[in-house]
């Protein structure tokens, strides 16, 4: 069942994309920086929702340049 409108997609994916990795970068930096502390993951998510309010519209910024440099550096075939 799809609920999205196809002309969304771009900033649904941009959430996903900067959701996750923006998760997964900041569980790593937070572990990094503190150790396996008590009440790691409220310091984890206390970490990464700063961070997915800057990698969300920076993906969206910078997604479009990025397939506008493939689409001049990848050949077909």
């Amino acid at each position: 069942m799809k609920v999205i409108p196809k002309r969304y997609e771009h900033i649904v994916f941009g959430a996903l994309l900067s959701g996750m990795m923006s998760f997964i970068v900041s569980g790593v930096s937070t572990l990094l920086a503190l150790g396996p502390v008590s009440g790691f993951f409220v310091k984890w998510i206390a970490a990464w929702l700063p961070s997915w309010s800057i990698a969300f519209p920076t993906v969206l910024v910078v997604a479009p340049v990025v397939r506008r440099i493939l689409h001049r550096i990848v050949k077909e075939g």
